[in-house]
């Protein structure tokens, strides 16, 4: 998927200056926007939902970490 834009600078640009987008910049900028959700989430919630050694935990703003039902194993 190309789109136009001329940032020769760019690692990831080709030479006639379209971006590309590659797994290792979706994969950084997923993690990094998942980070700042969970945050956000936080801040409002005062806690987030989030899978951790195989079961789903609500981990609060305390630290605190309730296990809400373990995952299947397939």
């Amino acid at each position: 998927m190309a789109t136009k834009g001329k940032t020769s600078k760019s690692r990831s640009a080709t030479k006639d200056g379209f971006a590309y987008l590659t797994k290792k910049i979706l994969v950084g900028k997923a993690k990094s926007a998942g980070k700042i959700a969970a945050k956000n989430a936080m801040d409002v919630m005062g806690y987030v939902v989030t899978v951790k050694d195989g079961w789903v935990v609500r981990e609060h703003r305390d630290g605190s970490i309730d296990k809400i039902e373990k995952l299947q194993t397939a």
